[in-house]
């Protein structure tokens, strides 16, 4: 390895991108890999399916990411979604958008994207080095479990430490430290979350094509997520809720419940529920009130929310207006009290890492350390489901090599 420019520590979309790159503008590159097989944590991405962008332009994407989205910026604008699709395309791996939002490899499989990276990092003469913890990091190089590694430029690409069993241990907020960089404390994203009331067990694989999720706490600023809503033995999940997750992890750390509000069906009013209540009572009097939401809610959902509402036998005719005020007013915005998130081994990604204003957006070289280079999760900046993740991932990739193979020194 004594001819080793750039080690990239982390064989992700992330560090492979960035081995790519680097190797592509003329560097020599190794690429250290804890887990024994590179690219695991890719591999299950979008249940194999790898929903690796969208089609959502670059200023869509940033904002996405919140107030420090435009971080993103300088590597957005060498790759967005179009040109990473385009580099794909002439790896060999077509993309198509089925729903025309989300994109995925026209073979449906996340092994066609890792192969194809791989394949071209080896034609590059990369080499990959796996079952190599890094354990340490010095101005000659870097330690790994298998021997030390000399090199003048490092790229810590090694995501988070959401999924741990694939991969994410940490190791690059450690490796971070000791350059002297500050971490943002990590916390679980696009993480499942446990709810206080233990009912859901009863209504546990019940899925909402569309809810309203929000957070209810005045000193939170208004936030709501849209999108398919699960039920789970212990709480919630879904797009509409794992986008919020990372806040409510944020939030659960002062050891406080989190109260969260979950609109059933956001496309109808309470108004419009209690005009509709009213034509039960009219036509429908004999017929029970969760009979009849079942046609607007799973059955099992409705029997639930009526016995919250203490109609859970109620016949249309026999609901009381004050039964109907709280059954419209559960629809639209149920309570729970969040207690928990599912941790880490079920967080999609982490929210936190390394202090964004210690890193040069322009280059993804770190501010503190000359030669020192940071792509990906290991980050702190987190996006929705949807894509995002990954094309920060090739995209800040993509940057940090190219930046790396520049010739800065540690």
């Amino acid at each position: 390895m004594a001819d080793c420019d750039i080690t990239i520590v982390g064989a992700g979309p992330a560090g492979l991108m960035a081995a790519v790159a680097a190797a592509e503008a003329g560097a020599r590159v190794v690429v250290c890999e804890q887990m024994a097989r590179p690219g695991v944590k890719l591999l299950a991405t979008g249940g194999g399916r790898c929903n690796l962008t969208n089609t959502a332009d670059a200023a869509t994407v940033m904002a996405r990411f919140g107030r420090q989205g435009r971080f993103m910026a300088p590597a957005l604008a060498a790759m967005d979604g179009p040109r990473l699709r385009a580099f794909l395309a002439g790896l060999g791996v077509p993309t198509h958008a089925p729903d025309g939002f989300h994109v995925f490899p026209q073979s449906s499989s996340a092994r066609s994207v890792l192969d194809a990276l791989l394949g071209r990092a080896e034609a590059l003469g990369v080499r990959l080095l796996t079952g190599a913890e890094v354990t340490g990091m010095s101005r000659e190089g870097i330690e790994t479990s298998r021997g030390a590694i000399p090199c003048s430029r490092v790229v810590i690409a090694t995501g988070g430490k959401g999924y741990p069993a694939l991969g994410a241990t940490g190791t690059g907020y450690r490796l971070a430290e000791q350059a002297g960089h500050s971490i943002v404390p990590p916390v679980p994203a696009l993480v499942p979350l446990v709810t206080a009331e233990r009912w859901v067990k009863r209504v546990a694989g019940v899925t909402l094509p569309e809810a309203e999720v929000w957070v209810d706490l005045a000193k939170q600023r208004r936030t709501t997520s849209v999108g398919p809503l699960l039920f789970t033995h212990r709480g919630l999940s879904g797009p509409a809720v794992l986008d919020l997750s990372g806040d409510v992890a944020g939030l659960l750390a002062d050891g406080s419940p989190v109260p969260l509000r979950v609109n059933l069906a956001p496309g109808t009013p309470s108004a419009t529920w209690l005009a509709r209540f009213d034509a039960w009572h009219r036509a429908h009097g004999k017929r029970l009130v969760r009979t009849l939401l079942a046609a607007h809610l799973p059955a099992s959902l409705a029997a639930e929310v009526c016995r919250l509402a203490g109609c859970a036998e109620a016949r249309a005719s026999g609901a009381t207006s004050a039964q109907r005020l709280a059954l419209a007013s559960l629809i639209s915005a149920l309570s729970f009290g969040i207690t928990a998130t599912e941790g880490f081994g079920q967080a999609v990604v982490t929210r936190g890492g390394v202090a964004l204003k210690e890193v040069d957006p322009r280059t993804l070289q770190s501010r503190l350390r000359r030669g020192l280079f940071f792509a990906g999760e290991v980050l702190d900046l987190d996006g929705p489901c949807g894509g995002y993740n990954l094309q920060w991932a090739f995209a800040s990739g993509a940057l940090a090599g190219r930046s790396a193979a520049s010739g800065q020194e540690a």
